[in-house]
């Protein structure tokens, strides 16, 4: 039911129904699978949507909280659940499209309405009345008779509203609600900003020198990036990760190279409106207060406390197991490097743009492999088809694409999803090109999430965003095994929000522990690196010939090659991240002089650098999700390494019993079981981190 469905019960709902009238956002959403009527929907729309939907949702808190009825699970916590769900499907669509397919006059939008939208969570999460009834249920739990998924929702909401300052005196509940304000909109200007910087930078390439060393794959695609940009003098090499990353590797200009590097590395630090320092001060600072308005002495141990880590000393603890012996398996690599550029004639010393092309001629002499030789087995379309073979083989799942269901962009692809009984699972969107307006990266997302507590199930409209560069009209775009390996990362958080089985909300699909997130979208990255896989998918784009079996042979010998580089900069960026979160000062120093002093600190190669500076790190300050956070790709890479050798202790990547337990256990059980239960079901013992330290070549493969 829509609010304009509704029957008006006050002269606020009588003004917010005449405004749904006029506003598909706030009409039935009667469209394939109830998707958002994207082509009806205009910037304008959504402002007086978010206010009306805000509105309701308040209204229909104020019902379980003022109500008389003793609190039960039903009137109280399962209601609560029920809430909201207007204003959960316009944010959703709202920020899919602010993260996909933006524009000034969304960002404008977006700049006045998050700050709203976090007054209005501190609103619902510091109602005295529904706390009440809720903190009453949750000391009597045990009493209630309630099933365990029951229990667990009623605990997270309990911890929701705890967490948002709901125990907290009248005043500090006053300044919390005004801290998390602004930290929305400091975040939402970082996003902006960052986008600002990678959509502004164009490295044209203006002659065949400044393309010396670039395959065919790199140039045709910074053909496309000029075409898409509008630009007539050459080629174009932007900040795109599937553009630079191979133009870094490749380019024999090392000018250039450092060029953009420097670029790359110099998002969100320029003078000028998109000027990133400040703002991730002012977080830092901001969530500092918050940690310590909660009883905690950093933003890290309040983060840190809703985790399976628990405490910052868990995390360091893991990291210290990569840091030194990546240090030194580091300079191993540098020493290659150096021989290597000193063979070409080059002996000026390693620099941080000169790391992936020497690696990459490294790579060709050790490993005769070179990825201009392995990306025309890559074709997108025939890996898209891998994850899909892949799902089905496990999880009996088939997606359908369905062409005439048009989504937010023409690039968008839309799959009906339906299980082993032919019965629907959901609807997935493949959004997997890079373009203006789409912030970098890579991610998923959910339009809709799944439940059944309602009058009828919902069915979980998933989608999955990439960045890969756009292939010339008429020609493949094709993936590296890294560009491969994302996709199939992205898609294991798909499914992960496909699969989700639970009754209610608040604990579907993704919304599990941050340490745990990330174990469904990892361990799914091994199906890719399967033989099976890959000489039924992996299939050169022209001749339709599989990779080669000398090949894969070739690429699963270079699976160590370069992971201390990749694991130092992984690492430093965890590191920096949770010294970050863990300052305990009220005041925040300069981050730039704090990170290089923290890089410092820890002995961190210049050359190598980290994965995300300070000033464009979006996973800290474009929101909170990943702040005190970034170490959780390790720690859920311990739970994956572990977690797939059921599968090689069974005998088969797909043995169907193992593959069984896993979507039980790990896919569909959302946060209905406490993580480390969940892991414990699936593999039948605690998981531990030989595997992981063998996978990144840190330990020898027989310890």
């Amino acid at each position: 039911m829509s609010i304009a469905d509704q029957a008006p019960t006050t002269t606020a709902a009588d003004a917010l129904v005449r405004v749904a009238t006029s506003n598909p956002l706030l009409q039935p959403w009667n469209t394939p699978y109830g998707l958002p009527p994207f082509a009806q929907v205009r910037p304008e729309h959504f402002e007086p949507a978010f206010h009306a939907s805000m509105a309701e949702h308040l209204t229909e808190v104020d019902a379980i909280g003022d109500s008389t009825k003793p609190p039960t699970f039903d009137n109280t916590v399962a209601a609560l659940d029920r809430s909201g769900r207007w204003l959960d499907r316009v944010a959703g669509l709202f920020y899919g499209l602010t993260s996909s397919a933006t524009s000034p006059a969304l960002q404008a939008v977006q700049t006045l309405v998050a700050p709203q939208l976090a007054e209005h969570t501190s609103t619902v999460h510091m109602h005295q009345g529904v706390f009440a009834r809720i903190d009453s249920l949750h000391e009597r739990r045990a009493a209630l008779g309630l099933t365990p998924e029951q229990v667990r929702v009623l605990e997270r909401f309990h911890l929701d509203f705890v967490r948002a300052g709901a125990r907290l005196g009248c005043s500090q509940q006053h300044r919390y609600a005004r801290i998390m304000s602004r930290l929305a909109e400091l975040t939402t200007r970082f996003g902006q900003n960052v986008l600002a910087d990678e959509s502004a930078f164009r490295l044209v390439l203006r002659n065949a020198d400044d393309e010396l060393g670039l395959p065919e794959f790199v140039r045709a695609s910074a053909r496309q990036a000029a075409l898409d940009a509008g630009v007539t003098d050459g080629p174009v090499i932007t900040l795109s990760r599937s553009l630079i990353v191979p133009f870094l590797t490749f380019s024999q200009r090392r000018d250039l190279r450092e060029k953009a590097w420097r670029a790359w590395v110099g998002r969100g630090e320029h003078d000028g409106p998109n000027d990133n320092r400040e703002v991730a001060r002012e977080i830092l600072q901001l969530r500092n207060e918050q940690a310590r308005l909660h009883g905690h002495a950093s933003y890290a141990d309040y983060a840190l406390s809703d985790t399976m880590a628990q405490r910052q000393s868990a995390v360091k603890a893991l990291l210290d197991q990569v840091w030194e012996p990546a240090k030194a398996r580091a300079a191993e690599e540098r020493e290659a490097l150096q021989a290597m550029a000193l063979s070409d004639g080059d002996h000026a010393p390693i620099e941080a743009w000169d790391w992936r092309y020497y690696a990459e001629k490294v790579r060709q002499v050790r490993y005769e492999l070179d990825e201009a030789s392995v990306k025309p087995y890559f074709p997108l379309e025939r890996m898209v088809e891998a994850a899909f073979d892949c799902a089905q083989q496990l999880f009996g799942l088939s997606f359908i694409l369905q062409p005439h269901v048009a989504a937010y962009h023409p690039d968008v692809k839309v799959y009906e999803v339906r299980g082993a009984d032919d019965q629907m699972v959901g609807v997935f969107l493949h959004d997997n090109f890079a373009r203006a307006g789409k912030r970098s990266g890579a991610w998923m997302s959910a339009l809709r999430d799944q439940s059944r507590s309602g009058a009828q199930a919902v069915l979980p409209i998933i989608v999955n965003n990439n960045n890969f560069a756009k292939g010339a009209p008429g020609e493949a775009t094709l993936l590296s095994f890294d560009d491969a390996t994302t996709l199939f990362h992205e898609f294991g958080h798909g499914l992960h929000g496909l699969l989700s089985d639970v009754t209610y909300e608040r604990v579907a699909g993704t919304q599990v522990l941050r340490d745990f997130v990330e174990l469904p979208s990892q361990i799914f990255e091994h199906w890719l690196e399967e033989p099976e896989v890959l000489k039924r998918h992996a299939r050169h784009h022209l001749t339709d010939e599989p990779i080669p079996d000398a090949l894969i042979a070739r690429l699963h010998a270079a699976r160590l090659f370069n992971q201390g580089y990749e694991t130092l900069r992984y690492t430093a960026s965890a590191l920096v991240d949770m010294a970050a979160h863990a300052l305990t000062d009220a005041q925040v120093p300069d981050i730039n002089t704090f990170e290089r002093a923290e890089l410092e600190r820890l002995g961190a190669p210049a050359d190598v650098g980290m994965n995300h500076r300070l000033v464009h790190f979006q996973h800290l300050f474009a929101g909170s999700g990943y702040a005190a956070g970034y170490y959780v790709y390790l720690w859920a890479e311990v739970l994956d390494a572990d977690g797939f050798d059921a599968f090689t202790e069974a005998g088969g990547a797909f043995d169907p019993a193992v593959a069984a337990r896993l979507r039980k256990f790990i896919y569909s059980t959302g946060n209905s079981l406490e993580p480390g239960a969940a892991f414990k079901a699936f593999r039948g013992r605690e998981p531990t981190v030989g595997p992981m330290l063998r996978k990144r070549g840190l330990v020898g493969q027989g310890a």
